[in-house]
Formats: C-alpha cells, structure tokens, sequence
C-alpha cells in the first residue's frame, strides 16, 4: 500500500468531517450563536479570562491537547496493523473528537466557564461531581507526572533538542508582547515566531546540551523533571496572554509546518507501508485488538482530556461562541492530523518488514521512538534534509508539544484545587498561589514518592492512562448528551459515541483488573477498581438525570398537544 494514497485518503476523509459534518453539528445541534455573551467577555480580567483571537485560541487548544499521546497512541497501536489504527483516527476524528470537543467547549460556555467537573454539579447531581472530579484529577496527574518524564528523556536522549525546546519558551514571550500590545500585526508576529523557532531547530545540532547524569548526587534526569515542574508552576500562573497563548500559537505553527515537511516527504518519496495492513503474527502477550485498540489510542481519536482543556483554558478564551467550530473541532482535525503522520511514518518509514518488525518486538515498543526514526528516515530520503537535522525536528515537536501540556495540565490542576477550594468553602485553596503549589506537590509526590530519585513515578500509574482518559470523555459526553435533553435538542449524536466509549473502557477496565491481579500488581489493581467503580457509579447518576430530562420533555410536549 503507498503511504501517499493513504495519506491522501485520510485527510480527504477529514476536510469532508469539518466543512461538513462539523458544520451540521454547529448549526443544528449545538445552535451556537455569534451574539451569545461569552465568559470571556463577561469575567474578562486579563489573566485567565481574556477574548483571544480565534487563530490564536486553536494554536492553544491544539497544542496543549496534542501532547505525546497522539504520537504514542498510534506508533504503538500498529502492531495489530496500519488499518485499525487508520480507521479509529480518522473516523474517531470526525464523529467523536471533533464533536466531544466542540461540545465541551460550548457546554462550558453556556455554563460561566465552568470546568466539566464543576458543571457535572449542576447538569447532573452533587454526588456525580464529586466522584468526576476525582477521575478528572487522577487523569491530570498522570498527564503531568509523565509528561515530565517524557520530555526530562527526550532531552537526556537528544542534547541537541535542548536549545530549542528551552528556546521557544523566549521566543514565546516576545510573540506573546507582541500580539498583546498590538506591535506588529499577527501575520507578521507569525513569520518571525516560526522562523525564529526553526533557527532554534537548526541550531540545534551545533549547540547540543548535555545533562550530566549526575549532579550533586542527583540524575540528570531528575534535575530536568524539577525544572520543568518549576516552570510549570511559573507559567500556570503567569496571565494566558504573556506566555501559555503565544506559546501554545508558535507551537501550533511549528505544527503546521512540521507536518508539511513529513507529508511533502511522504509525497515526494511515496514509500510503501512495510508493516502489515493487519498484523496477524503479532508478538506473544500482545492484547486483544478489541477493546485494547480505543484506549491505545486515544489523543488523535478521541480523548478526555481534550474535554479539561476545552472546559479549563479555552472556554475562557473564547471571543464568540461560534469560534467553538474552528477551535474545538478543527482543533481535533489537527490532532487527527498529526495522528495519522505518526500511522504513516511508523509503518513507512523502516526499509523492511524484518526492520519494522525488529521494532514491533512486544506490546508497547515503538511510540516516540518509531516516530522520530521513522519519521527521519522519511525525510531524509524525500527531502534529502540530513537524519539528524530530521530527527531533531521531531525530537522537538514532540517535546514542545508535551510541554504545552504539560503547561495547560498544571493550570488546569491548580484549578481543580481552587474548584475544590469553592465547593468545601476553603478561602486559602481559592487562591492561585498555595492551588499551584497544591497541584506542583502532588505531582512531585508521585513522580518521587512512588518513582524514587529517578522521577519516574507517574510511569507506574501510566498503564490506567489509556482507560482513564477514556473514560473521562465517556463522562464528559454523557454531561453534554444531558444539556442537549434539556434544550430539547437531539441527543443521539453524542449519545451514540458514548455509549460505544463507555463499553469499551468498562471492559478494557475489567480486562485490565485480571491482568494487574496475574501480575500481583496490586496497587494497579486497586486503582483500577477505584476507577470502574467511580465509571458506573457517574454513568449510573448521569443515566437518572438523562430520564429525568426525558420524562420531564415528554411532560412538556404531552401538555402542548
């Protein structure tokens, strides 16, 4: 199969899902109106609440949704095969990511800009809220705990990513005064943070920056994890506009011109796809494709946490309501984008099969590491750009998009603290301040407390991840399927995906409970009950309200007639 007919397929596939199907679900379903008075507007402080440029709002909500994850996911869910993977991005793209998205965003919106948790409140009981946010903190936990990680590895591994990881971040700031004070038009605010970041990427190599693995008794890669929680903790409280906006912008950006490089390699070079369209020898203890495959990937199909953002940091954000279409779902166009690169390099980028397959040795091989080699094996041959140039590309791509979650990750904790802080009428936790430090010390609790002097503690948590998150978009569907029944709206578009969601993440979860208990992994084991447990208890209180609103609907219009 050549990889550019593939390539071609899908984003056909996903044009036709946003200037069609997007459209539909905009106007028909969510009836979003450009003269509705956003939060934005209406708690507009200049520091969480500021109306954002549209553009400017999708390179946030992309970025800081499109982590690792959707690189992870997909480079490690071809070994059952290039054609399941395909068909859950491309098609999870347009009718469930896409809409979850949206429908977050303009849930949050009608709602002051509540978080999804805190909206669960008043659209479904206290009872469900409390045990969703509980879900929803688990997963930002994992999200920024391993996110740490990852990224502290990708700079021990790749020194000469360093400089332009650490680089963007001044790039940033001045893009981010730049747009705010109205120095330079944001076309020509966009040419100079894009080739400022590329000369950074091109410097790379020139200017490599090693950790030693060592210092004062420390890893290397523990002295990393803490500078970037340091400035996490920075960032997440610094206004949107200094930083978090035009870095999530520039990285966007950077985006958009990172995939045009690999597509117009894929183009150019046209490889054809080594690994098998369905993988019928795959390596022994690899899972079952059915259900493990829609909790493998999950960023770049449809993911929970894209639901925290869009609730979080971008409903805040929003200039009109009606910029919910090109933000949120577009933003899952471009998430699937990037998924479906990962697909095409991870399987076209290798020689041979007997290469690909000396990848693919066991369940969970591949991820980063097959994109980046993948990917520069692609580019070097149909571009001719040098491989370590190529890799650095990538290296930094997927760093820089980790970071940006990482970033929006933090913030978004240390507003479950200050949500929390609110409901429990705790005044101190309220404030930014000691909620940031709140959400830095749990994280730091897990990545060392469980990790050791490594910081890798979030990694033992990780396996839950896929199930968690999920789960979570099960959840946040069900809150929107609630709205839509009580606007008297049809409830069968979002309905429909969840319900498929939450079949597969109970059973992927009861999967799991018997592979963590062969493995005498018990800590697993019990967060994984914590976590089925806290799914059928919010499906089952979501269910009641669903008949609620039903019953009271068929009350109204039994009246009417």
């Amino acid at each position: 199969m050549s990889a550019a007919i593939l390539l071609l397929i899908g984003l056909g596939l996903m044009t036709l899902g946003y200037f069609i199907y997007s459209r539909f679900i905009a106007n028909r379903i969510y009836r979003l109106d450009p003269n509705f008075r956003t939060p934005a507007h209406e708690f507009e402080d200049g520091i969480d609440f500021v109306p954002t440029n549209r553009f400017v709002l999708w390179g946030h909500h992309f970025t800081s949704v499109a982590g690792a994850a959707p690189i992870v996911g997909p480079a490690i869910a071809v070994i059952w095969g290039w054609l399941p993977a395909f068909i859950w991005v491309v098609m999870g793209t347009i009718f469930f990511a896409g809409v979850h998205d949206m429908g977050a965003v303009w849930a949050s919106v009608r709602n002051k800009a509540k978080s999804v948790g805190s909206l669960t409140g008043d659209v479904v009981g206290k009872r469900a809220r409390s045990i969703f946010m509980i879900v929803i903190f688990l997963v930002l936990l994992m999200v920024n705990a391993v996110f740490a990680v990852v990224i502290a590895k990708l700079m021990m591994n790749f020194p000469t990513a360093v400089l332009p990881v650490w680089g963007a971040i001044a790039v940033a700031l001045i893009v981010g005064q730049l747009i705010y004070r109205r120095i330079l038009g944001l076309g020509m605010v966009s040419v100079i943070g894009v080739i400022a970041l590329y000369a950074l990427i091109w410097a790379g190599p020139s200017v490599p920056i090693q950790m030693p693995t060592e210092v004062a008794g420390v890893s290397g890669n523990a002295i990393w994890i803490l500078l970037l929680f340091l400035y996490a903790g920075i960032a997440s409280v610094l206004p949107v506009w200094m930083l978090l906006q035009p870095r999530d912008y520039i990285n966007g950006l950077q985006l958009f011109v990172g995939l045009l490089i690999l597509y117009g390699a894929i183009m150019l070079l046209n490889p054809a796809l080594v690994a098998p369209m369905i993988n019928d020898d795959v390596p022994a203890g690899t899972p079952s494709i059915v259900p493990l495959l829609f909790v493998t990937i999950a960023c770049g199909a449809i993911s929970g946490f894209h639901g925290l953002v869009s609730s979080g940091t971008t409903s805040k954000q929003l200039d009109k309501e009606t910029d919910a279409r090109f933000v949120g779902y577009f933003g899952a166009i471009g998430e699937g984008c990037l998924s479906l690169a990962a697909i095409l390099v991870a399987c076209a980028g290798f020689a041979s099969l007997a290469d690909w397959k000396a990848m693919y040795t066991a369940f969970g091989q591949g991820g980063v590491t097959a994109f980046v080699q993948g990917g520069a094996y692609v580019i070097h041959n149909g571009l001719g750009l040098p491989e370590v140039t190529a890799a650095t590309l990538l290296t930094v791509m997927a760093a820089l998009f980790a970071g940006t979650t990482m970033d929006t990750g933090l913030r978004l904790q240390r507003y479950i603290f200050q949500e929390w802080g609110e409901i429990y009428h705790q005044e101190w936790m309220k404030k930014p301040l000691p909620a940031t430090l709140l959400a830095i010390g749990s994280c730091l609790l897990l990545a060392f407390g469980a990790g050791g002097a490594d910081g890798s503690g979030g990694m033992i948590i990780w396996p839950l991840f896929g199930t968690t998150n999920q789960l979570l978009a099960g959840l946040t569907l069900l809150v929107i399927t609630v709205m839509l029944v009580h606007y008297r709206r049809p409830m069968w578009y979002t309905l429909l995906p969840l319900c498929f969601l939450l079949v597969m993440t109970v059973t992927a979860l009861v999967i799991q409970l018997k592979t963590f208990y062969e493995q005498q992994n018990y800590f697993l084991l019990g967060l994984d009950i914590v976590v089925l447990i806290a799914a059928i208890l919010v499906a089952l209180e979501c269910a009641a309200a669903l008949k609620r609103h039903l019953a009271l609907a068929a009350a109204e219009q039994a009246d009417g007639n």
